[in-house]
């Protein structure tokens, strides 16, 4: 067997303070590095986007971690942020046959008509936060609050078939799940929270059925005609809940956040010389909205070509940040966002079985977000009198807590 790294892990910023810097210097230490993350949890950190892509398409790496990390079937990290992104029982943890049978039942609720039929529902919010975000007083606003968030809020709702009055209590509890640094108790009251709202939206489904995600995924049946699990479907809900939510409002907020900050690039949009498409792939490669996504698992020891041995039962990160910016893909600048640039391609999404779900839908709201905003504001920028736009304290979600701007 070849040997593994013996050096000290490098403990990751658990706020995220300077990704691509902190990115940069791992690459610089190899490959593959291993790395600290909060809790004291170690995972191995791609630097390269070879070397990730081949590992999300990996048979040997998993997501099961009660099958496949030793330290968590131990009952390590329980009810500290592990627990909301590795924990549960549903297709983003899922391995193997099971993997297959939970995505089998599940795919065809995010079927492309599906997520096209709700194209004249995420037309009409965007119309309605653009005529709200123009009705603020003096011209300047903070797009997440006003715009992204509220946007892929009321989007993801729609498609779950959340009440109104359901809305609101639900995202703020998934919001709070997906906190990397909470209390044990917090974490565990939180879970119990969102577990208990999600069995309500299940039976309000159960008595009325809709045409929507959550009464599509009760009534999904395999060739053997079984269905989802109760635990299952709650998991399912949520993942979808939680993190499509910030994910989208994230991905958009970049976006803007982007083209504002290179006028040059945004000219080429707005003239169309380029297409919003190309647009929202290269913030997905420049800047995703999840940095880094814990956690997989190696089932067997897996060697890379730098003679690097992952053992087995070890943590992986899945560095989509690192990936994206990666010279050995993209040159000498890859860390500059190029609208122009041939090769876009990025692991934003993941790759693989595990590839995710919900990429059109993200795609959708952002192919309609951004070219309404610039046509309703074309004077937009960044409010120079305002905090400066500050990024969200996360090793895993890459986006903004604040982006103040004047309209225009």
């Amino acid at each position: 067997m070849l040997p593994t790294k013996t050096t000290a892990p490098h403990v990751l910023d658990p706020e995220g303070g300077a990704l691509h810097a902190e990115a940069t210097y791992l690459r610089s230490r190899g490959a593959v590095v291993l790395v600290e993350l909060p809790g004291g949890v170690r995972a191995w950190a791609p630097t390269e986007y070879a070397v990730l892509r081949g590992l999300l398409a990996d048979a040997r790496v998993s997501k099961d971690p009660d099958r496949h990390w030793p330290a968590w079937a131990s009952g390590a990290y329980r009810d500290t942020w592990a627990d909301a992104w590795v924990g549960g029982s549903t297709l983003a943890t899922a391995y193997g046959a099971d993997h297959r049978r939970l995505r089998g039942l599940i795919e065809p609720a995010f079927s492309r008509d599906r997520v096209e039929a709700l194209r004249p529902r995420v037309e009409e919010r965007v119309a309605d936060l653009l005529d709200r975000l123009a009705a603020t007083p003096g011209g300047r606003a903070d797009l997440r609050p006003g715009y992204t968030h509220p946007l892929s809020l009321h989007v993801l709702c729609d498609l779950l078939g959340l009440s109104e009055e359901r809305r609101d209590g639900l995202v703020r509890l998934a919001e709070a799940r997906m906190d990397t640094a909470p209390t044990p108790v917090r974490a565990a009251a939180h879970g119990r929270e969102v577990h208990k709202a999600l069995a309500g939206l299940v039976a309000e489904k159960l008595a009325r059925p809709g045409d929507d995600l959550t009464s599509a995924l009760l009534a999904a049946r395999d060739a053997d005609g079984s269905r989802l699990t109760g635990t299952e479907l709650t998991g399912t809900l949520l993942l979808v809940l939680g993190a499509g939510h910030d994910t989208t409002a994230h991905l958009i907020g970049n976006a803007v956040h982007a083209l504002l900050g290179h006028p040059g690039q945004l000219a080429r949009v707005l003239d169309g010389t380029v297409g919003w498409g190309e647009a929202v792939e290269e913030t997905l490669r420049w800047a995703p909205p999840l940095a880094n996504m814990p956690l997989r698992y190696a089932v067997e020891d897996i060697a890379l070509p730098d003679g690097t041995v992952i053992p087995r039962g070890d943590a992986i990160l899945a560095t989509y940040a690192a990936a994206g910016r990666d010279p050995l893909r993209h040159g000498g600048g890859a860390a500059r966002f190029d609208l122009t640039r041939a090769d876009k391609e990025h692991l934003a999404f993941g790759h693989g079985v595990h590839r995710c779900l919900g990429a059109p839908l993200a795609r959708l709201q952002a192919s309609v977000a951004l070219p309404a905003l610039f046509a309703r504001f074309p004077g937009l920028r960044l409010d120079a009198a305002a905090p400066l736009p500050r990024q969200v304290r996360s090793f895993v979600a890459h986006g903004f807590r604040n982006l103040p701007v004047v309209l225009g």
